[in-house]
């Protein structure tokens, strides 16, 4: 089955580039150009993936992440101003696994979509994923890419589950930022932002843990990274 792409965009001509670019590629690609279109059709329909603009008409990038996370999963890459680092870093904080800046190459885009694809066709194809991880009051459902709490479901973006499934399936061993950057991200498809990874570990433990700020499943190990007990 072909992947169904969201472009969002005010941008009409990068729209249509990307649009074009993806199609050429196989996928399904719908188009949004405001914020309150996208989260229209992002609750009518079953996406792999949605190319997010900050800016927007009507409802902002951010905004429209923040309440996407309320009801999808789906990877979202947000598109950012060249210098907008606090656009990135909001990004990340409202639920965005990726981030791009522009101007961009279309082909490091098409890389990006293709990564995170990739990783989620891959770790459906294990059979490992079929097991259920249970770590005390955490459960994790590989296989539908759910997570509980103490019996309560918990809502992770694509790449939360994929950085808490990696840590907990390597117990006790220290990842450095940069380590988790290269596995789970992907080197070749990040551009190396450690910011990332640290914005996602605590927004994992404000959901996991009951105190974040002293852990009981993700630690760091000061100057060295992080590890899951």
């Amino acid at each position: 089955m072909a992947n169904r792409i969201l472009v969002v965009d005010d941008e009409k001509l990068i729209v249509k580039g990307i649009k074009f670019s993806l199609e050429q590629d196989g996928m399904i690609v719908d188009t949004a150009f405001d914020g309150e279109e996208a989260l229209n059709l992002a609750l009518q329909t079953d996406y792999s993936l949605i190319v997010l603009d900050v800016m927007l008409p009507k409802i902002d990038g951010l905004e429209v992440c923040q309440q996407l996370r309320g009801f999808s999963s789906v990877p979202v890459i947000m598109v950012t101003a060249k210098d907008g680092d606090m656009d990135k870093i909001m990004g990340l904080e409202y639920g965005a696994d990726d981030y791009i800046t522009k101007p961009f190459n279309i082909l490091e885009l098409k890389a990006r979509i293709k990564a995170i694809l990739r990783r989620s066709v891959i770790k459906s194809d294990k059979t490992e994923t079929d097991k259920v991880i249970v770590v005390r009051d955490l459960k994790l459902m590989p296989e539908t890419r759910r997570a509980s709490i103490e019996d309560k479901e918990i809502n992770l973006t694509a790449k939360e589950f994929d950085l808490l499934e990696f840590l907990i399936k390597n117990p006790s061993k220290v990842y450095s930022r940069e380590n988790l950057l290269s596995t789970v991200w992907g080197e070749s498809d990040h551009p190396g932002d450690i910011r990332a990874v640290d914005v996602h570990i605590r927004r994992l433990r404000e959901k996991i843990e009951k105190n974040p700020s002293d852990p009981k499943y993700i630690y760091t190990k000061w100057g060295v990274g992080y590890y899951f007990k």
